[in-house]
């Protein structure tokens, strides 16, 4: 019986390293994509145990770099069942100052880098009549957080973009789309989101500087749960693959539930705003 083919961006750290692992423990046969193929000494280890696991380069700021991955898969497996769009990047800064050049990163990542993987592996979902898209957004894709603006936009546009393309595309071809809203993933906010604002220089000094002190404060003094590991979240993202039917939404922390409840506890997966939409829209 052929394996499951699974592809993931960003796995160099974090939740994408971590989804790898659990994905190939499991029996799948992953291809571990990322920008730098420096950066796979994570995944070497993996491949070291013996899992079934294919390093890939992929850019998710190229078309012509996802496109050219996506036919390695297909040359090689003939099919992807599931498509994890976990690329992306943190950031911290205000309207104020945050250049065009920064803000245009962010979404270039954020959200035009999960569109253009979206936009190369749904022709071949479509002609499977199945397959399964996760994409990794964040708490800031439903609520908007301060000195956040410009991520949680990247990521409300995001979400929006996933929501319209369920609408229609799930009942018509099949393919089922999931967005996961971490609150937190500790390795990543230290090791992306803080190490980029130093990197940048620094908060600039001046009128939001107290506003940066208490976001940072309240952070680093919240409870224990908060913050999840990253093997955390790839578990609970698991969890969800195991189901017959996939949720619109998942949170993956009590903290995450909390913080997004006045607009999700109608409809927590989100499933029942999608029905509605496609019912008086495509009458289906």
């Amino acid at each position: 019986m052929q394996k499951q083919i699974a592809v993931v961006t960003g796995t160099s750290t974090g939740l994408g390293l971590s989804m790898t692992e659990v994905l190939a423990k499991a029996g799948w046969k992953v291809y571990a994509t990322m920008r730098n193929l420096e950066k796979a000494s994570g995944i070497h280890s993996l491949q070291q145990e013996g899992l079934d696991i294919e390093l890939l380069q992929l850019d998710v700021q190229s078309q012509e770099s996802i496109d050219e991955a996506i036919q390695t898969v297909i040359n090689q497996d003939g099919k992807i069942d599931l498509f994890i769009n976990n690329a992306g990047i943190g950031f911290i800064k205000t309207t104020e100052q945050v250049t065009e050049e920064e803000y245009q990163k962010v979404f270039d990542i954020n959200t035009y880098g999960q569109i253009r993987a979206t936009k190369a592996v749904l022709p071949h979902m479509r002609e499977q009549n199945k397959g399964r898209i996760v994409s990794i957004s964040s708490v800031g894709g439903l609520v908007g957080q301060p000195l956040n603006e410009i991520y949680c936009a990247s990521k409300f546009a995001l979400e929006g973009y996933y929501e319209s393309l369920a609408s229609y595309v799930t009942p018509y071809f099949g393919v089922e789309f999931m967005i996961v809203e971490p609150g937190g993933i500790s390795s990543e906010f230290a090791n992306t989101v803080l190490a980029n604002l130093e990197r940048e220089g620094g908060f600039p000094k001046g009128d939001y500087e107290q506003v940066l002190n208490d976001y940072l404060g309240q952070m680093r003094g919240r409870d224990e749960g908060v913050f999840q590991t990253p093997e955390e979240v790839a578990e609970v993202i698991y969890e969800h693959l195991n189901s017959d039917e996939l949720p619109l939404r998942v949170r993956t922390s009590q903290w995450s539930e909390n913080l997004t409840k006045f607009k999700t506890e109608a409809d927590p997966t989100g499933r029942k705003q999608q029905e509605f939409v496609v019912s008086s829209m495509l009458g289906k």
